[in-house]
């Protein structure tokens, strides 16, 4: 299974993006399907997660800003980000669990300039 992202870039504080990562070479769904963030000299953290359910769960920092949204049947998961602070650049990457099996895609670099 490789996860494949695109849609990261420059933009400026208070513009938007739309991140979208796809898994290729699955035959099955995935119970859990999000994005996590690591900014220069800091640890990967948690952005945003969709569970099979529907269910969502977000980072403080990013709440009312940031939507994860997924697409079983297409094994693909996005991350629409508005507003964007420079706080949120970093090299963002997807996460797709099903039972035991984690898979990570090789991220994609967001810079908000101020």
């Amino acid at each position: 299974v490789q996860l494949v992202e695109s849609g990261g870039g420059l933009v400026q504080a208070g513009g938007s993006l739309r991140l979208s990562c796809s898994a290729s070479g699955s035959i099955f769904s995935f119970d859990v399907m999000g994005w996590y963030r690591q900014a220069p000299g800091k640890q990967r953290e948690l952005v945003a997660l969709i569970h099979s359910s529907g269910s969502t769960n977000y980072a403080d920092s990013v709440k009312g800003r940031f939507t994860v949204s997924g697409d079983n049947a297409k094994n693909t998961v996005y991350l629409q980000m508005n507003s964007l602070e420079p706080e949120d650049t970093a090299v963002y990457y997807c996460n797709f669990v099903r039972g035991t099996l984690n898979y990570w895609g090789k991220g994609t670099l967001v810079t908000v300039s101020s």
